[in-house]
C-alpha cells in the first residue's frame, strides 16, 4: 500500500515536473493528462488514452490515479516523457501537417498518433516529401452530389505543381470541375456530413463560395488527402509569397469557420417573417454566410463584416421599433448599409455568436 502511495505521488509530480512537456497530453496538448503510456513514456489525456488501447503492440496506458504502477514503470517514465518523445517521434513534422489538438474530431487525432508511433512518419531517420510532391494526390473520394443528394463514388486529382484540384463524374469525360488551389480550403465537418471521416473542401466560383462534402471509408485515406491538399496550399502560398514569415503562413494553409449553426432571420424591411437558416463564419474572408440546408452547395447569401471603425458593431437585443412574437435572444448586426437581425436559439448561442462576429470585427 505504502509502494501505490508513493508511486502515485511519484508519477503526479513527475506529471507536473517542469521542462519535461508532461503538463500536456503528448499527443494533442490538453491540459493536466491523467493518464500515460508505459510503453511509450508518455502522459497522455483519457481521450487520447481510448486511442492508444487500440495500439497494444505499440502503447499500453494506464491511469495516474487508479492503477496500481510497479517500480521498474516509474523507472521508466522517469527515463523518457513527453519532450524525449516529441524529440524521437516529431523531428520531422513537415510544416503544412495539420496537428490536431483536443478539440479536433477523432478521426485527425487517431491518425496523428498511429502516424507518429505505429508508422513513425515523423522520425530522425525519414526522408520528408517535399510540399510539391505531399501536394499531389489521386483516388477516389465519396462525394455528395448537389442535386441527387447521394453519396457517389467520384475520382479525384490533385496537383500542386499544377496548382489546380480536379474531380471526375464519368471516366470517359473531361473533369466535372477545376478548382484552382489559391482560393481551395477543407476542414473536417463529421457532424454535419454525419460520417466519421466526413470533410468539406470549399472554393469560389464566380463571386460565390462552393462547398463539396465528401469523406472516405478508410481514416488513414481521408486524412492523407485532407494533408496533401495542406501541402498543396503551403506549396501555393510560398511560392507566391516567398517574404512573408512562416508563422503567419501556416495559420492561412487551412481554416475551420469561426461558428456555424442556426438561426433565425429577417428581410431588409426587418417586417418580413423570421426563417430558419444555417449560417458559417468565415474570419479569413471576413463574411457571414447563410444557407438554407447545411449541406447546401451554395449559400443563399451573405453579409460582409468590417471593422469598427468602418461602421460595423454587433448589438445584442433587436433593433429600435422591431417586435417579434418569439421571446428569444437576438443580435443586430450593423453594418454601414443597413442592420441585420438574427435571431437565437438560446443565451449561450447568442452570447457565442456575439463574440465570433465581434472577434471578425476586431481583426485589423
Amino acid at each position: 500500500m505504502m509502494d501505490r502511495d508513493r508511486n502515485k505521488t511519484l508519477l503526479l509530480e513527475l506529471q507536473r515536473a517542469a521542462g519535461t512537456g508532461n503538463g500536456r497530453c503528448a499527443d494533442c496538448g490538453e491540459p493536466d493528462p491523467e493518464w500515460a503510456s508505459y510503453k511509450l513514456g508518455i502522459f497522455i489525456c483519457l481521450n487520447c488514452s481510448g486511442i492508444h488501447r487500440n495500439l497494444p503492440q505499440i502503447s499500453r496506458v494506464k491511469s495516474l490515479r487508479l492503477d496500481f504502477w510497479e517500480n521498474d514503470l516509474i523507472e521508466f517514465m522517469k527515463k523518457h516523457g513527453n519532450l524525449c518523445a516529441k524529440a524521437k517521434y516529431e523531428a520531422k513534422v513537415p510544416p503544412y501537417y495539420y496537428i490536431p489538438q483536443s478539440c479536433d474530431c477523432l478521426v485527425l487525432r487517431e491518425q496523428w498518433i498511429r502516424a507518429k508511433y505505429e508508422r513513425e512518419e515523423f522520425v530522425a531517420t525519414r526522408v520528408c516529401q517535399d510540399p510539391c510532391s505531399a501536394g499531389s494526390r489521386e483516388g477516389f473520394l465519396w462525394k455528395r452530389g448537389r442535386e441527387s443528394r447521394q453519396f457517389q463514388k467520384r475520382r479525384f486529382l490533385l496537383s500542386a505543381r499544377e496548382g489546380v484540384m480536379k474531380y471526375y463524374t464519368k471516366e470517359s469525360r473531361g473533369p466535372k470541375a477545376i478548382i484552382s488551389i489559391e482560393n481551395l480550403n477543407a476542414m473536417f465537418q463529421t457532424e454535419k456530413i454525419q460520417h466519421a471521416h466526413g470533410l468539406q473542401i470549399t472554393y469560389n466560383t464566380d463571386g460565390q463560395t462552393r462547398n463539396l462534402f465528401v469523406y472516405h471509408d478508410s481514416g488513414k485515406e481521408i486524412v492523407d488527402w485532407f494533408n496533401a491538399i495542406r501541402a498543396a496550399r503551403y506549396y501555393y502560398l510560398r511560392t507566391n509569397f516567398p517574404t512573408v514569415p512562416e508563422p503567419e503562413v501556416i495559420p492561412r494553409i487551412t481554416r475551420n469557420y469561426v461558428k456555424e449553426g442556426y438561426m433565425e432571420k429577417t428581410g431588409p424591411k426587418q417586417k418580413e417573417a423570421f426563417k430558419v437558416r444555417w449560417f458559417c463564419l468565415d474570419s479569413q474572408e471576413r463574411k457571414l454566410m447563410y444557407f438554407k440546408n447545411p449541406l447546401d452547395a451554395f449559400a443563399q447569401g451573405q453579409v460582409f463584416i468590417g471593422r469598427t471603425d468602418e461602421g460595423y458593431e454587433v448589438q445584442a437585443g433587436l433593433p429600435q421599433g422591431v417586435r417579434v412574437k418569439k421571446r428569444k435572444p437576438a443580435i443586430t448586426v450593423i453594418t454601414p448599409m443597413r442592420e441585420f437581425v438574427f435571431i437565437c436559439e438560446n443565451d449561450k448561442e447568442q452570447r457565442e455568436w456575439i463574440d465570433a462576429l465581434n472577434g471578425v470585427i476586431a481583426q485589423p
